[in-house]
């Protein structure tokens, strides 16, 4: 029975979205995104979820950008590319507009795609040998704004030009040095990092975090875009839950509050 090279899986109240392609890196073919985008609206809607984290499997790579074999058939000309940056946009902004907090766990090579998936996420920690590099230079690719304005509002666009103009891969230091990483671990060391972040998410208020990552996502667009409205019911929404009042009568009796997210 052939492999699943995208599968989702839980554990607990965290969602994890797996790249599962290792003899490749990663790399992502046309054929995943569909798949992607379906494990996605899974999560999305099941509130026992808090949070998700997406990795890749095999310790070698997180995502090392689109499988270039496949270029013949799947982006061979402007038209075919057209396609395809059609239904990789929708992966991405599945991705990006995911209800929940979302953690990128970076192991190895992160490229291309790769950062583009790892700028769509909320919280990115790596491994110490992860390397980052948007190559499309070297590829003759065309890098379309979107992703360009995502990834200069993490870094700030003097460093995107750099990663643009030079095709050259950075370090993990380097990657955090300049905010693209939140953490960096050894390899041993990694997955209770992640771990201590989710289990932290998942023990805190939902309809909070829901409001704060929704006030992120408005904050990024222009301000005449910005919804402030929506933002204010999330909050009037959150004074009016059992939540609230969970939290106060915790804090009174001085235990942990066991929030439902309603």
């Amino acid at each position: 029975m052939q492999e699943q090279k995208l599968y989702g899986r839980r554990d607990g109240a965290v969602g994890h979205l797996v790249f599962n392609n290792p003899a490749k890196l990663n790399a992502v073919s046309l054929d995943m995104w569909d798949s992607f985008v379906s494990i996605l609206k899974d999560f999305d809607a099941d509130p026992e979820i808090r949070c998700l984290v997406v990795s890749g499997a095999g310790g070698k790579a997180f995502v090392s950008g689109a499988d270039i074999s496949k270029f013949e058939s799947e982006r061979a000309n402007a038209e075919a590319q057209v396609r395809y940056d059609a239904i990789s946009k929708e992966g991405y902004e599945s991705l990006y507009n995911f209800s929940k907090p979302t953690i990128a766990k970076i192991t190895g090579y992160c490229i291309g795609g790769g950062m583009n998936l790892a700028a769509c996420c909320d919280l990115r920690y790596s491994n110490e040998g992860a390397r980052f590099g948007v190559p499309a230079a070297k590829l003759g690719l065309g890098y379309g704004f979107l992703r360009i304005e995502r990834f200069s509002r993490i870094v700030g666009l003097p460093r995107a030009m750099e990663f643009l103009f030079t095709a050259k891969q950075y370090s993990s230091k380097e990657a955090y040095d300049m905010g693209l990483v939140h953490g960096v671990a050894a390899d041993a060391e990694l997955d209770a990092m992640v771990d201590g972040i989710t289990g932290a998410i998942a023990q805190n208020a939902p309809l909070t975090i829901a409001l704060a990552k929704a006030a992120a996502r408005e904050i990024a667009k222009p301000e005449s875009k910005q919804d402030h409205k929506k933002l204010e019911k999330m909050a009037v929404a959150c004074f009016d839950s059992e939540d609230f009042k969970e939290g106060r009568r915790a804090f009174m009796e001085k235990r942990k509050p066991m929030f439902k997210g309603r």
